[in-house]
């Protein structure tokens, strides 16, 4: 006779259930992390470059590297890597590419990691159900007069782990589109704000 309590359902798919288990709470431990991360990089891109602008145009280009070591935010490094750079707007523009790819490198740090388990957490469920459902057969060979109750018991035990999958899954999967949409817009806006840095030093640059 099955016990289809949820204890006794568990410890039939313990192995499975503990991987997924660890997948959550690495999971859960990136996305605090890293909405952390994301709530202290932002700054308004907009506004910044518009005090940089300002700076630059009554206290020169120190007083806009000031500004910028001021404040230590992802925004800030990309304008002072630009301001940095001499040369034309090409190298300009790349040296501003090539630092708003290195800010998102380090904000990005382990949100692959959510993919992963998004996609990766449903087989893992699903090989224990297979486990599951193996299991089950051979207790409806050995119990062969046990009637429906037998197949109930070990199918319901089997399916344990897939619904586990799926709970560890769903929030991996919308932290990570949220991560990956969240940085896209971050990164566009730094490179609109940034570009108009690049504008000005380059009109001044031919007056």
């Amino acid at each position: 006779m099955h016990d289809l309590t949820l204890y006794a359902m568990l410890k039939q798919g313990w192995p499975i259930i503990s991987l997924l288990l660890v997948c959550s709470i690495v999971s859960f431990s990136i996305i605090l992390d890293r909405f952390l991360a994301l709530r202290n990089a932002r700054l308004d891109a907009r506004q910044f470059v518009e005090a940089v602008l300002r700076d630059l145009a009554m206290g020169g280009l120190e007083r806009a590297m000031q500004r910028c070591q001021h404040f230590r935010k992802p925004v800030s490094a990309v304008v002072a890597e630009v301001l940095n750079r001499p040369g034309s707007r090409d190298d300009k523009e790349r040296a501003m590419q090539h630092a708003i790819q290195e800010q998102l490198h380090l904000l990005e740090h382990r949100v692959a990691f959510l993919g992963t388990v998004g996609s990766t957490a449903p087989f893992i469920g699903l090989l224990g159900t297979v486990i599951g459902i193996i299991k089950a057969f051979k207790d409806i060979a050995a119990n062969a007069g046990g009637g429906p109750d037998v197949v109930s018991a070990g199918i319901a035990e089997a399916l344990v782990t897939t619904a586990f999958g799926l709970v560890v899954a769903i929030p991996a999967v919308m932290a990570y589109n949220y991560f990956v949409n969240a940085l896209r817009r971050f990164s566009g806006e730094m490179e609109m704000a940034v570009y108009d840095v690049i504008e000005t030093q380059c009109r001044e640059e031919r007056l």
